[in-house]
């Protein structure tokens, strides 16, 4: 075996122990995060571009492993606090991000994609909290209940979605933080043959994502 293969399987060996100590130990933050998903994007990008590509790849992989382990206890305590008696549920995901989904009756009318008064404290609390976490993203998804045309639904979840990164960037949250999707109506959460279970899926669903670039040291 040539002595650059060996090298590059040096430097994924390397990588592997390093993900088997950061999984020994409960991270906070990005901090583990960011080891894990470096040294793996290191090992791959050495195993398949060299010292350069062990630079990007360590590079992305930090990127993409600052969602691990991020610290949500903070933050979600002041969205509960901002949220409550609205309905609004708030999960941390499986991939490591935060989940708002907050119901219709707080967001907007029927047919409508104009924020709602009562929609508006949530998304102040959500600003100043992104204004006060640099290293947090924000993406909105809208989704729609089954009436009338799929065409509708999807133009109206679409339209929603910008409406919140409309208002969190007119009130101080920079454009590049923020994402906008339209399901439509594809990914009900209830039945849609009755009321309340259209009530349900016509719903706003906000993921709040950590990334290593600006993570706090």
């Amino acid at each position: 075996m040539n002595a650059k293969i060996m090298t590059r399987l040096a430097v994924f060996a390397v990588a592997g122990s390093v993900l088997a100590g950061c999984a020994t130990q409960q991270g906070t933050n990005t901090a583990v995060g960011t080891g894990v998903g470096a040294g793996t994007g290191a090992a791959l990008g050495a195993i398949f571009g060299g010292g350069k590509g062990a630079a990007i790849g360590a590079g992305v992989g930090a990127a993409v492993g600052g969602v691990t382990g991020y610290n949500w206890e903070a933050i979600r305590n002041r969205m509960t606090g901002a949220t409550k008696g609205t309905g609004t549920q708030i999960t941390e995901q499986p991939d490591g991000s935060l989940k708002l989904n907050i119901p219709s009756s707080v967001t907007f009318d029927t047919s409508s994609y104009a924020i709602k008064p009562s929609f508006a404290p949530v998304l102040d609390q959500l600003v100043q909290t992104m204004q006060q976490n640099p290293e947090i993203v924000a993406s909105v998804v809208g989704h729609t209940d089954s009436t009338g045309s799929a065409q509708y639904n999807q133009t109206l979840s679409v339209n929603r979605a910008q409406s919140v990164t409309g208002y969190l960037a007119q009130h101080g949250v920079a454009p590049q933080r923020l994402s906008a999707t339209g399901m439509g109506p594809t990914q009900p959460i209830a039945d849609n043959n009755t009321e309340a279970g259209r009530a349900a899926n016509r719903r706003v669903e906000i993921y709040l994502r950590a990334t290593a670039q600006h993570a706090p040291q």
